[in-house]
């Protein structure tokens, strides 16, 4: 690479590099971490291949100031469990934005896939979800219950087990990265056909309304999460596939940390959407609008939180 390329591909990120270490208040241990990596990496690329530049000597005085920095601010406040969640996790969720909208399209797609696949074949469902479950729910409608489901089990066991297991998927979605990222899109995809045979097999019952106004009030946050946990992995995978102008096994170390932070933001969305499904998902004679209300707020907190917020967040700290 020529010099005055690797100059303008990184020079805005020097640039953003120095803000921070003029003003560490304003910038997560976290965030200073990545950083020194990012320059560490840069310096060894010059000095190996602009030995001589004045490139280089900048380069180094800024990863000295950095190093700096960080040990200074070696010693953490508790004040990190709330930044964590309200700084952090947003700021690389604006880093994660094009994995976010990846993981976000396959998992649509899949969703129509199932929908159409089951449109077409009424067995399908079975082929996807099993026939016992399948016959438990012919059931429950037969019996005028198609919810049931949702209220077989004590509602504080049910909660446990429905957030532990949608923990588990997340982390599976976010661990096939390793796989590259073709590994977290197999996932995505498999849990989106799930969706979209379901909801049509309801439809094709004559359903659809009352089922999307019980799958949907814990849906939003747990099917949200899903596909942040995706972004997550498709992160790490990509990471590993295209590690640019760092070593393979650094991209993927950057990519895979950046991952877990991800998934780990997405912790206190599964137990609030298990809460909802073992506590409220079973009262199918709350009037609509409620349950209507739950949906749209739960939906307005995810754009806002996962959308709107990273952009505040980023922005401020470029202006700092």
């Amino acid at each position: 690479m020529r010099e005055v390329s690797f100059i303008r591909q990184n020079i805005e990120k020097w640039r953003e590099t120095e803000r921070w270490v003029e003003d560490t208040k304003e910038v997560s241990p976290d965030t200073l971490a990545d950083a020194y990596t990012d320059i560490t990496s840069d310096l060894a690329f010059s000095q190996t291949h602009y030995p001589t530049s004045r490139i280089t000597i900048y380069l180094n005085n800024l990863a000295s100031a950095l190093h700096n920095e960080i040990y200074r601010n070696k010693r953490e406040k508790w004040s990190r469990m709330v930044t964590f969640w309200t700084r952090e996790v947003p700021h690389t969720m604006h880093d994660a934005r094009k994995e976010l909208l990846v993981s976000l399209v396959i998992f649509a797609a899949s969703v129509l896939i199932g929908a159409m696949s089951q449109y077409h074949d009424a067995d399908f469902a079975r082929l996807i979800l099993g026939n016992g479950y399948v016959d438990m729910t012919l059931e429950n409608i037969g019996k005028g219950q198609p919810m049931a489901v949702y209220s077989g089990s004590e509602e504080m066991g049910m909660f446990l087990g429905i957030t532990l297991n949608n923990v588990f998927v997340s982390l599976a979605v976010f661990a096939m990265g390793i796989f590259t990222s073709v590994g977290t899109g197999f996932m995505l995809f498999r849990n989106g056909v799930m969706l979209g045979a379901f909801q049509t097999f309801f439809f094709q019952h004559g359903l659809l309304a009352e089922s999307m106004l019980a799958i949907w009030l814990h849906g939003t946050l747990e099917i949200s999460a899903i596909i942040v946990a995706g972004s997550a992995g498709v992160a790490m995978g990509n990471s590993w596939l295209f590690p640019g102008t760092y070593s393979r096994m650094t991209s993927f170390r950057r990519g895979a940390m950046r991952g877990l932070k991800i998934v780990v933001g997405t912790v206190p969305l599964f137990i609030v959407a298990g809460f909802i499904e073992g506590f409220f998902t079973r009262h199918t004679e709350w009037p609509y609008t409620l349950r209507l209300a739950i949906i749209l707020s739960s939906l307005a907190f995810v754009i806002f939180y996962y959308i709107g917020l990273p952009h505040i967040i980023t922005k401020k700290l470029r202006t700092n």
